[in-house]
């Protein structure tokens, strides 16, 4: 009796710990080489459908550069991402007007893009927050399509 329990005993504590691991804190999705189109936009609490035919989008390659649409005009930038935030650089884009509501979004999706932010994927979904908390992009999982122009900043 005394053997099986010297025996069980090491087996069972090894178990009590592989089950504690399994409820440790879920790590952050990493955010490189991944592809977004935008969903929403604008307050948390009151978001806005993106404008239904512009194709605005993010990409983050894996060399730390992101790039995208933002309804009008293409933008790029580096950005470093750990723990759940991300901090883009100087942000550049192109220039060309277009008609209001696709200017609209461009203004709140490169205003949200600046500063430190947190960041969350849940399976198929993005969601930044702005700086501030009050603003957030939503975006869904696309397949990486062919990168944005990246513009000397």
């Amino acid at each position: 009796m005394k053997k099986s329990i010297k025996v069980l005993l090491p087996l069972f504590l090894l178990t009590v710990l592989a089950l504690s691991a399994c409820g440790s804190a879920p790590a952050v999705a990493t955010l490189d080489g991944t592809s977004w189109k935008l969903v929403s936009y604008g307050p948390v609490a009151t978001q806005i459908p993106a404008v239904a035919d512009a194709s605005a989008s993010l990409l983050f390659d894996t060399n730390g550069r992101m790039s995208g649409n933002a309804g009008c005009n293409s933008y790029s930038g580096d950005y470093k991402a750990a723990n759940g935030q991300i901090t883009p650089g100087q942000m550049v884009s192109t220039m060309m007007a277009c008609a209001d509501l696709r200017m609209t979004q461009e203004a709140a999706v490169l205003g949200v893009l600046n500063g430190t932010l947190k960041y969350e994927i849940e399976k198929d979904t993005l969601r930044i927050y702005s700086a501030d908390g009050k603003t957030m992009l939503t975006f869904a999982r696309q397949a990486p399509a062919i990168a944005y122009p990246s513009y000397p900043g």
